[in-house]
Formats: C-alpha cells, structure tokens, sequence
C-alpha cells in the first residue's frame, strides 16, 4: 500500500482547521516523505512504527488528543524544553511541541509579524493564525516562554488569538536565577493544577518525572549506537525519531524506540550497517530543527556523509540530562530546575558549559567534522557560533557554519558548500 499522511475533514472541521488548505499541504508532506525516508534502502523494520505516526499526524493522534480533552484532561502546547512537562504528565496532561519548522505558513507571519525575524517563530506563529496545524487548535493554552527576543513579544500577539502562559527564563546560572526558576516552576504548577483540578503531590511528580526519564533514556540510548563504527540507521531517520518525541505518547514512544534499539543492536552485531563503505561522520551543533525540516540532514546524507548527532533542543540538549528521582515535592521540583539549568541554550552566559558538551558530544560521536547550524535571525546562536567555532579550531575540529531559513531557494548554494567541506575532510 503506498504511503499517505492521512486525512480526516470532519473531524479538521469539527476543531476549525482550514480543511482545503491542510488536505494540500497534506499531499505535499506524504510526497516529501516518501522521497526523503521510504527510498532509503536497508532500512531498520521498526522505523515503521515512526512512518505510521507520521501517516497519523494530522488524524489518529489528534483524536487521541480529542478524546483526552472530553475526558477533561488538559493539552499544554509548548515551543521549548525548559516547559516542564513532567508536571504537565504528572498531572495526567498532554505536553505537545508546536514549533514551526515549515516554510509554508511563514507568509502568513509575514503579514502581520516582521520579516527580520526567527522563521520558527514565523512559522509557528502563522501555523496558528492560518489554521492549517491540529495541534494548534486542540491544545487548551500554549506555553511560551522567554528564551529569545522574538518569541517573548510574539507571545503578546499571540495570545490575542489564543491563551499564552509565559514563563520566565533566566540568562544565567548562578544560585539568583536557579531561585528565580524555581518559582516559575512553582507557578506553573500551580497553573495546571487550577486548570486539572488536581493537586500534584509526590507520588504523581514522581510518577511523571518517571515517564519522561524513560522517554530521555530511549533517545539516550539510540543516541548511543550512533557511536559505533556499524552505523545502524542513517541521521534522518533518528532527527524524524526525535522531533515525534516531542508530540507522541510519551510512554509509547518510549517503549517503540527501545523496540528499535533491539533491532540496531542486532544489525551492528551482524555487521549490517546503512552504507556497505564507511562514510563520513558529520556532528549537527545549533539551533532545533523542527517537523518537517530535513533540509540540512537531507543534503549531508545525500552525498554520501551521516548525521551522528544532533546537539540542539530536538537532539541531545532535550534528552541528555535526566531529572534526578527525590523524596518530597519540593526537592523535586527543584530536580526538575536543576535538570534546566543543565540545558545549554544559547541564551546563557557565560555558557562555557555549552562548548565543553559540544567538544564532549563530538569526540563521542567519532565525528570527522562539525557543521554548525543556525536559523536566520537567530542572533544568540549566530553569535555563539564565533565561540564554537574558535573552540573547534583550538581542537582542530573541522568546521563548516550554515545559516538558512525554511526556504528551498538555497539548497542548491548549500549543497555546493556541503559537498566542498566533505571534500575536504576526504582529503
């Protein structure tokens, strides 16, 4: 049976999606898949799992979400991983990621927010306004946050059209901001809890920090057997692994990917690996690359080098580091801050932390070179690019700095860039 992404007008209509413009862009996503991950070849079996939730994107999981609702639990939209969603879990909610990743819906940004900005901002904000994202028009509120400039003052304009909670999070790591975080984390319980009509206690943070520990630990562990000489599954596939990490069940989720991890396991044992000749390893370092942007790992992998790892916010910045388990609430509570102020994003400083996982992250990798990614407009991430790159160069790291957008415009240019820097490291 060919391969589809799946359609459901009545129900798109019944939650005010815009059905017309959804079923095309539906047609060109299930033609981009088919090209981009269903002609590889020697490909894992339970990448299936992955491709029917794709098929599913916009229709099995969005009645899961819908009947969620009607049972009266409460659906959380959030763009980043400082929201806490183990709270969000524990509290018997659902935590969806919406961020952008899509060129389609920046024109529709465009006409109300400015061009010189963030396209995942762009993009996410006009998935909301032009009604063509189901997750957009299921969650009960969004969860924003104040990570770049960008995104706190769109959230203003955003909450004109739907509810938007905003979290504070602080620039630095020192002992102020970690009290800081802490009584964010503390009103964002308190948010849920006033929505759920649930108190969270112990035993139900305990529970959900659980579930997101085993979600991390999934990745963490198909992270890993991307460090052997045996590449079991090409970069694509594991970046689409990671970004349905953000909008599947999570315990589901964790249970297929450990499935998967069983079989790559076996295929390394056996010596099967994606490519009969050893290709070059590349490292991604940079901004997140959202569903459905495979730009970049498309262009790599398609001349004959694969992705290795991903550090950013899709990658190992999300799964890394896991909450450590405690005794009493507020001891956990304070995990969970301790666990964010583990998470390297460009908006600290200093952030020597950063550069050191970067280095730490590569090595184990066995990368040969490292392209650092970053979205136009990015400024935090364009601008710590100048530090990676010095630090790569200390190390003699080869390295390559892409800035792009959601544009296929540049592929050409980028490919042509691409193909000189893994020419170079052939030697």
């Amino acid at each position: 049976m060919e391969f589809q992404v799946k359609a459901d007008p009545e129900l798109w209509q019944r939650i005010g999606v815009d059905v017309t413009r959804l079923s095309k862009m539906r047609e060109i996503l299930s033609q981009m898949y088919k090209t981009l991950f269903l002609n590889q070849e020697i490909r894992p079996e339970g990448m299936k799992y992955f491709d029917e939730i794709v098929a599913n994107i916009h229709t099995g999981r969005i009645k899961e979400i819908v009947e969620a609702k009607e049972e009266g639990r409460v659906v959380v939209g959030a763009f980043c991983v400082y929201i806490p969603e183990e709270i969000v879990v524990a509290l018997d909610g659902i935590c969806i990621g919406l961020c952008g990743g899509s060129q389609a819906t920046v024109p529709d940004a465009e006409r109300i927010l400015p061009r010189s900005i963030c396209p995942l901002v762009k993009s996410a904000y006009g998935f909301r306004i032009s009604r063509v994202c189901p997750y957009f028009q299921v969650v009960d509120f969004v969860a924003g946050e104040t990570t770049c400039d960008s995104k706190k003052k769109t959230w203003e304009i955003l909450n004109q059209d739907i509810e938007t909670y905003v979290m504070e999070i602080p620039p630095m790591k020192r002992e102020t901001e970690r009290e800081l975080l802490f009584k964010e984390v503390v009103r964002f319980k308190e948010e849920l809890e006033q929505r759920s009509g649930m108190k969270l206690d112990e035993e139900r943070l305990l529970k959900g920090v659980r579930i997101i520990n085993r979600k991390r630990k999934a990745l963490q562990r198909l992270n890993s057997l991307r460090q052997h000489d045996v590449l079991p599954i090409s970069g694509k596939d594991v970046l689409l692994i990671e970004q349905i990490a953000y909008y599947d069940d999570p315990e589901r989720f964790a249970t297929k990917v450990e499935e998967l991890c069983d079989e790559l396991e076996d295929r390394i044992a056996k010596g099967i690996g994606y490519w009969e000749k050893k290709p070059l390893r590349i490292m991604i370092s940079g901004t997140p690359m959202a569903f459905p942007n495979f730009k970049l790992h498309n262009i790599v992998e398609n001349l004959g080098a694969i992705i290795v790892n991903e550090e950013s916010c899709i990658g190992t910045r999300y799964f890394n580091d896991l909450v450590e388990e405690k005794n009493n609430l507020t001891d956990q509570l304070y995990a969970i801050v301790d666990r964010s102020m583990k998470v390297h994003c460009a908006i600290f400083t200093p952030n020597e932390e950063r550069i050191e996982r970067i280095l730490e992250e590569y090595k184990k990798s066995k990368a040969d070179g490292l392209i650092y990614y970053s979205l136009t407009f990015c400024q935090t991430y364009l601008i710590e690019a100048v530090k990676v790159k010095q630090a790569c160069e200390r190390e003699g790291i080869p390295f390559l700095m892409i800035e792009s957008d959601y544009s296929p415009e540049d592929v050409g240019q980028l490919q042509t860039r691409v193909e000189a820097f893994l020419e170079t490291l052939r030697g």
